[in-house]
């Protein structure tokens, strides 16, 4: 193997093992639940969900479950109480 691409792949292994080089802006994925499969995406900062809960309540299992995998590399979770206590204080 060229001693150039042995510094890469090293180079690669120190990047894959720093999670805080990278971020995600916006992606799409689709999550086999226990009882439906949904689809999450972040867009623009904003997390979306599919699954009932996550409509009445900004955040859901999904949610959590890609912030355990994905950890610093994505966006801060939303609040679990955010989308449907706004909706009770606006009303």
């Amino acid at each position: 193997m060229h001693s150039s691409l042995i510094g890469q792949v090293e180079k690669a292994n120190r990047y894959a093992r720093e999670l805080d080089r990278v971020s995600f802006d916006e992606f799409s994925l689709t999550f086999r639940g226990d009882n439906d499969t949904h689809t999450v995406t972040l867009h623009a900062g904003q997390w979306r969900c599919t699954c009932h809960y996550f409509g009445s309540w900004g955040s859901c299992v999904h949610l959590l479950a890609i912030h355990k995998i994905l950890g610093p590399m994505v966006p801060e979770e939303p609040p679990i109480e955010s989308s449907y206590e706004l909706q009770a204080v606006t009303a």
